[in-house]
């Protein structure tokens, strides 16, 4: 049975001031000479090991419920380093949007045969991931045109810029979120309802001409739940063609 591999990357960030590790699952009967799907993950670390996404992909594609797709999974250092890229108010957040758009995205384009469409590139995150995720396809919608988006964290500030934004025709969206999900413990020690904002979000952006899925899963804000949904989440993205 053939399957997908897995291999490991660094990209120099000058917007950030580091180098950046990646994990990059490349799709069985990988090709150089085939242009693939790209998606590009926050808490990538996460998406390999808690998502168990090589194993989920290698299945998706056998069944021919999803096309060959590149993963990239972004991790981070801690949670101080994931607040300061995640969160919208974040000091390094807008260095992160440019770093992903930028950077990380020609890097991966040098390395691998990425497709050059931005309909055939997408974001991943779950918690604070989906926000900056979301965050970074509404600032270039053209250069990322699909979101999967688990429980994102959802404040004023993203409600703003959600309102502000425009150009809803060239994304494509998959959002859940968990009926659970009304006392969240942060990596801050606070409690956060994350179900309401969710439910705030879904009424702005289901109203806008976009291909939009969202639905409330019976679970809460862990990954024994987003990780049961991948499947869904990533067929509906890019289905077999």
């Amino acid at each position: 049975m053939e399957r997908g591999t897995v291999t490991d990357l660094t990209v120099r960030s000058g917007a950030l001031a580091e180098t950046v590790p990646l994990f990059v699952y490349l799709p069985p009967f990988y090709s150089e000479f085939k242009k693939y799907p790209l998606i590009i993950a926050q808490d990538g670390r996460d998406y390999f090991q808690l998502g168990r996404i090589a194993k989920t992909m290698d299945e998706l594609i056998r069944e021919k419920r999803m096309q060959p797709a590149i993963f990239a999974g972004v991790p981070y250092r801690d949670v101080h380093d994931r607040r300061g890229k995640y969160h919208p108010s974040g000091e390094k957040h807008a260095a992160y949007l440019y770093f992903l758009a930028h950077e990380l995205l020609p890097a991966l384009e040098r390395e691998f045969p990425v497709s050059p469409a931005g309909s055939s590139r997408a974001l991943a995150g779950d918690s604070l991931a989906a926000t900056v995720s979301l965050l970074a396809a509404m600032q270039y919608p053209r250069t990322f045109g699909n979101l999967l988006l688990h429980s994102p964290y959802v404040n004023g500030d993203v409600i703003e810029r959600t309102k502000n934004f425009s150009e809803w025709p060239l994304l494509r969206i998959y959002h859940v979120v968990g009926r659970q999900e009304t006392a969240v413990k942060t990596t801050d020690g606070a409690i956060a309802d994350f179900l309401t904002p969710n439910r705030m979000l879904k009424e702005w952006i289901e109203g806008r001409p976009s291909e939009y899925f969202y639905e409330e899963f019976a679970g809460n804000h862990t990954w024994k739940y987003w990780q049961k949904d991948l499947k869904r989440g990533l067929s509906f993205l890019f289905p077999a063609e």
